[in-house]
């Protein structure tokens, strides 16, 4: 199986002087997901918690909400290795033995699939969602559990500003490779409850949603999701579809992911550093205290 660490060979230069060494790097490789034998969608991702990313995926996607959804996820063969036959004119990523690049997952009878075209297996491999009011109603109109329907969730800015370093302190490839980006899912109360790290921001929030579906915890409706980066529609877009309240970020949302949060009732924070941060929606569930002179 991939490992999520490589070494390579790297040639450095510090203050004039040069020496060669190995490097520690991040691995990157495809994830084919199949779903019941058809080939559904491909990702770059860091090896590690394939079925738990893979699983996440298909919440985000519509298609599992809880653990009964799901009969089991296997790795698929290479293309002369032994274990499950792969479906007739399926993509084969890799060749000899067992890849481990590629997963079947198997649902249960009464699961509705998603039409399997062409045109939507390019939108999901593109990672990017139907820019726009398509994007929006499709979410709107799949999400299982409404957040603006949930008990109110409130968390102080001072609650926020300390998860920023508890997500760091958490990261353990990062501080080997530097190239990881993380997810963490932490309670209303700032206990955290897991972290994921991949080389896609998309992929360490499937494997956090993923995992919590596999322990029949969704939806995370009393939650905060912490991402590393960017704030993009697309991880918007999973949290809704999780059932998570607040998502926040260390950089910039899109306008699309603003858009999105106004619409379903997603809290969705950016830029938080230090002791600053942008609330772009969903601003009631950010206990402030009330300006002087006020009860």
């Amino acid at each position: 199986m991939g490992r999520v660490t490589e070494r390579r060979k790297v040639l450095r230069i510090r203050d004039g002087a040069v020496s060669s060494r190995p490097d520690t790097l991040v691995a990157e490789e495809p994830l084919e997901i199949r779903l019941d034998g058809r080939p559904l969608a491909i990702t770059m991702r860091t090896p590690g918690d394939d079925f738990a990313l893979a699983a996440g995926f298909l919440v985000s996607e519509g298609v599992l909400g809880a653990a009964s959804d799901l009969v089991n996820i296997v790795y698929c063969a290479g293309a002369t290795g032994g274990g499950a036959s792969l479906p007739e004119g399926s993509r084969e990523l890799g060749a000899g033995s067992n890849t481990y690049n590629v997963v079947d997952v198997r649902t249960a009878p009464d699961v509705v699939l998603p039409d399997i075209t062409l045109e939507r297996n390019v939108y999901t491999t593109s990672s990017c969602g139907l820019c726009g009011k398509a994007s929006l109603d499709a979410v709107r109109t799949t999400a299982r559990w409404p957040i603006a329907d949930e008990p109110p969730v409130r968390v102080t800015p001072g609650l926020l500003t300390g998860l920023p370093d508890r997500l760091r302190a958490a990261q353990r490839v990062f501080d080997r490779t530097g190239g990881l980006h993380a997810a963490a899912l932490f309670t209303d109360d700032g206990e955290l409850l897991d972290i994921r790290e991949d080389v896609g921001r998309h992929n360490a929030v499937d494997k956090l949603v993923g995992r919590a579906l596999q322990n029949d915890a969704l939806p995370l409706s009393r939650t905060i999701l912490l991402v590393s980066g960017r704030a993009s529609f697309e991880l918007a877009q999973k949290a809704v579809m999780a059932g998570i309240p607040m998502l926040a970020a260390v950089s910039a949302p899109s306008s699309l992911a603003v858009d999105l949060a106004k619409e379903t009732g997603l809290t969705l924070v950016g830029f938080l550093r230090g002791a600053s941060m942008n609330v772009y929606a969903g601003e009631e569930r950010i206990a402030l205290r009330a300006p002087a002179g006020q009860g």
